[in-house]
């Protein structure tokens, strides 16, 4: 089973966890300017890297479906920018699992990327280590002495490495505290963005949290710092849960009400989705949702939006075709036995 479909121990909280080192091959300008530079960078890459295992198979995002592109990027695998920008020159190498996908051409030649489920940054950070080693083995990285790794970016010069975690923190949104727990986290280095990265918003309540800081820093002190923060923010949305709990009444009928517009709706938006999903999860993670399962509230994250709506579904909609098929989904889902 895909990442994206499992739970861990702090699932309740921390949705998933990626590791991703910034990397550019010795020998070839950052920035690539010519479509010659640019295939044989891609040639390169590609020709040399079939052999390091992991399953990774190769995609230009030229021949890619529109649909498809957009389904990695709900999935949070490549990034929007990436998808939209970088059409006709990018390409990237992912295993079935989808665990590992390596942007080629993105703002660096290479952006290594590993996840998984919940809050799991040392064993995503090993496998990230051992993919990273063969690849410099295998291409040799653009690297020196004094700093680092060289980046398109200075600030990812150094270690390269962003180390993120995606929290979900409804009971600090009800009880107004998330903009006070992620101010006092920023003063630590680290970002809080929303779900789709840099420049995105938060929707139903998720937020990924990462390192600023790659340059004087090891990737164990990066690693570190995150999980600190992280299981910190986890400790407040615990704690902010149990208060929200302590008015049962009104805490249940705002669980009971977004599950009951859900489950009977016959047309919804991906947006309004994601909002009573919120209310969804927090409900079974607690256990007032008990007829409800872990998967059931992922597939129900990842087959709500609407490329992978339509990937499940085998066909293209429309907008207000979607909204319909979204809420004929959404009951298939919640009618699953466990």
């Amino acid at each position: 089973m895909n990442w994206y479909l499992q739970s861990s121990e702090n699932s309740d909280v921390a949705k998933s966890t990626r590791i991703r080192f910034a990397r550019n091959i010795a020998g070839f300008p950052f920035n690539l300017k010519t479509k010659q530079e640019r295939e044989a960078l891609e040639n390169k890459i590609k020709d040399n890297l079939y052999g390091i295992g992991y399953g990774l198979k190769f995609f230009k995002l030229k021949d890619m479906d529109d649909i498809t592109k957009m389904s990695l990027v709900e999935k949070n695998i490549i990034s929007p920018e990436f998808a939209l920008n970088k059409n006709e020159t990018g390409s990237i190498l992912i295993n079935d699992e989808e665990n590992i996908c390596i942007m080629i051409g993105e703002e660096d030649h290479l952006r290594i990327q590993v996840f998984n489920c919940g809050l799991d940054l040392e064993n995503t950070l090993n496998l990230a280590i051992e993919l990273d080693e063969k690849i410099n083995e295998t291409l040799g990285y653009a690297i020196n002495k004094k700093y680092g790794y060289l980046t398109a970016c200075p600030t990812n010069v150094g270690t390269g490495l962003r180390a993120s975690v995606m929290l979900h923190l409804p009971a600090l949104e009800h009880t107004g505290n998330t903009a006070k727990i992620l101010n006092a986290v920023s003063n630590f280095g680290i970002s809080i963005r929303g779900i789709y990265g840099e420049n995105s918003k938060s929707t139903g309540d998720m937020y990924q949290i990462s390192n600023r800081q790659t340059l004087g820093i090891t990737e164990k002190e990066i690693i570190e710092r995150v999980k600190v923060i992280s299981e910190k923010i986890i400790e407040q949305e615990r704690k902010a849960r149990k208060m929200l709990a302590d008015d049962k009444i009104e805490f249940e009928d705002m669980i009971y009400r977004s599950y009951g517009v859900l489950s009977n709706c016959k047309k919804i938006s991906s947006e309004e989705t994601r909002e009573l999903l919120s209310d969804i999860k927090l409900g079974v993670d607690l256990g007032i949702l008990d007829g409800i399962t872990d998967l059931q509230v992922q597939k129900l994250y990842l087959y709500t939006k609407p490329a992978n709506l339509q990937k499940y579904l085998g066909e293209q909609y429309d907008s207000y075709e979607r909204d319909v098929k979204r809420a004929e989904v959404i009951k298939q889902i919640l009618k699953e036995k466990k």
